[in-house]
């Protein structure tokens, strides 16, 4: 076998190992890299939208009930800016008056995600405020949003 013939062989074998590590190499930057999704829930009689980058959550209206418009909120309105750490949300959720429009009083909340990852429902504690001004006293806020459909 002379030389050229013995570096082709050479070649040939070597040919389907770098295709499998390229696809390999791809293939992990596509799993570890951001993860986007779209899709469409429900809160509290709004249709609300879910877009994700990796671990970061935003949940923003897409058809807000019509008393939240009166409060400024239109499609678009940001209520949840956050994070997902396996199957719990940790963030800042937004409450919204018709007394303090444009000025939404933002609170910690976190919570879990449902085994079957079409309910995320979060908690959290907040001042509870009358036409602007804060009562001293606080309630706890129940936020659940259930899977409706892909946007």
């Amino acid at each position: 076998m002379n030389t050229k013939t013995a570096f082709f062989r050479q070649r040939k074998s070597r040919f389907p190992k770098i295709v499998i590590a390229l696809a390999t190499t791809i293939s992990a930057m596509a799993v570890s890299g951001p993860a986007l999704a779209d899709s469409c829930w429900t809160h509290n009689g709004s249709l609300m939208r879910l877009q994700a980058q990796g671990n970061q959550r935003w949940l923003s209206y897409e058809r807000p009930r019509q008393q939240l418009r009166a409060a400024g909120v239109r499609r678009g309105t940001l209520l949840f800016d956050g994070y997902k750490t396996g199957d719990w949300y940790s963030g800042t959720a937004r409450v919204f008056s018709k007394y303090c429009p444009g000025n939404p009083l933002t609170y910690a909340v976190e919570g879990p995600v449902r085994g079957d990852q079409l309910q995320v429902t979060v908690r959290g504690t907040r001042q509870v405020f009358r036409q602007c001004q804060p009562t001293g006293q606080y309630k706890t806020d129940t936020l659940v949003f259930t899977y409706s459909h892909q946007c």
